[in-house]
């Protein structure tokens, strides 16, 4: 059951899903190209886990189909839609492949966010190849050191997802403080590939197929001034970026929105293990060692009650987002500020429904009996990412579901928003 079947009547109009790009391909095709990846991605996804990485093969059908150009700005060939369209698009390949999903949503939401850096920061991206990506590590991992024009960097950032099929990194700092007594301050710096070696170290349980090496940068290396960005900035409703990229979605603030891009994958994978369950209930007889022999898994009531159970997670998790990012979309388009109230709204959202979508494929996975553990068999894959993202700090729920308790007892929130 696909709940973006019908492209012609995409749920919730809302502003970030018209794109004000004269010539920009429909936002009913692209969806329509996601979905015509699905089963391509799901055929794929035991050599992507296996392979550790999402391959060039698959980064080249991504590029080809616009997904990278969804949110990139219209002077270097984007379409400039907002994260509403990103979360049709990304939920849509989620349904195949987790971590190759993973992978298009960090790539694609990183357009967005390099929109939002100076001018000369994006002329030094896309100048020379409007088609370049970026990975990221968001955690500052070392201090910058200030120098004429620029600073000098050098450290190890992890988890930086589908660094192999990226030409650029978003890399966390600390910035040192701009006044004797004032407190450091932190962002991003860019640095492009020559600069950058990669660590293979990524060996995991869950979402192995998203490449989330480490990037080093092994002696103190230059970096201009003009590509940093700071998370304050990045959280002002008017980013450097905005200057000259003039499309409202260029100053939600980062942390409004951003999410998505973690939850959209999981929220795809959830609705994938519903469709993969209602499939394998249709063609599995138990073999009921002790009872229920010879009946399909469908005619058992606890599995009737976890599917109606994950299915309907799943809606109450998309309608969450689509809610909340619309009304983001609308009162930027409105010239409106964002305000802390739902930044933090947004956030405690952005957790709860990463916490539904986990929940669903739990629910599911509950019910697929030994055979479900075979390693070509989906939902044991989909259990094992879902359970990977539902940990990220950034959707964790004891984390951010604390930091929203403090706002609402008047308390100084203490997390991110």
């Amino acid at each position: 059951m696909n709940p973006l079947a019908n492209a012609d009547s995409l749920p919730l109009q809302a502003p970030g899903r018209i794109s004000p790009v004269h010539g920009a391909a429909p936002l009913k095709r692209i969806v329509g190209a996601a979905q015509e990846l699905v089963p391509v991605l799901r055929e794929k996804a035991q050599a992507t886990e296996q392979s550790r990485r999402v391959s060039g093969e698959v980064t080249e059908l991504f590029h080809a189909a616009g997904f990278f150009k969804l949110m990139q700005p219209a002077r270097f060939g984007g379409y400039e839609y907002g994260f509403t369209a990103f979360i049709d698009v990304i939920s849509e390949l989620g349904r195949g492949c987790t971590s190759s999903a993973w992978g298009c949503s960090l790539g694609a939401i990183h357009q967005w966010l390099l929109g939002t850096f100076p001018e000369q920061a994006q002329n030094d991206v896309w100048g020379t190849n409007p088609s370049a990506i970026l990975c990221g590590s968001y955690a500052p991992a070392t201090t910058a050191q200030r120098v004429d024009g620029g600073y000098l960097v050098s450290g190890q950032w992890k988890f930086a997802s589908n660094v192999d099929n990226s030409q650029w990194a978003l890399l966390g700092v600390h910035f040192p403080a701009e006044e004797k007594g004032s407190p450091p301050s932190a962002g991003f710096l860019l640095a492009p590939r020559s600069d950058w070696s990669i660590e293979d170290n990524w060996h995991v349980a869950g979402q192995a197929g998203t490449g989330s090496k480490t990037v080093v940068i092994e002696k103190p290396t230059f970096i201009p001034a003009h590509r940093r960005l700071t998370f304050a900035e990045a959280s002002s409703n008017s980013p450097p970026g905005s200057e000259v990229n003039k499309n409202p979605i260029y100053r939600i603030p980062f942390l409004s929105a951003v999410p998505v891009c973690l939850v959209s994958p999981l929220l795809g994978t959830a609705q994938g293990a519903v469709d993969a369950f209602v499939d394998l209930c249709g063609t599995r007889v138990t073999r009921g060692a002790v009872a229920g022999g010879g009946n399909h898994l469908s005619q058992f009531f606890p599995v009737q009650s976890r599917l109606a159970e994950a299915a309907a997670s799943v809606d109450a998790a998309r309608l969450l987002l689509y809610r909340d990012t619309a009304e983001v979309e609308q009162i930027a388009a409105q010239g409106e500020v964002i305000s802390v109230e739902k930044r933090i709204r947004n956030r405690r959202d952005h957790a709860f429904a990463a916490r539904l979508s986990h929940g669903a494929v739990e629910a599911l996975f509950a019910s697929v009996g030994g055979a479900g553990l075979a390693l070509d068999q989906p939902i044991q894959r989909m259990w094992r990412d879902a359970n990977a993202i539902a940990r990220h700090i950034s959707l964790n729920w004891d984390a951010v579901s604390s930091m929203v308790g403090q706002h609402m007892l008047g308390l100084e929130p203490k997390g991110q928003y």
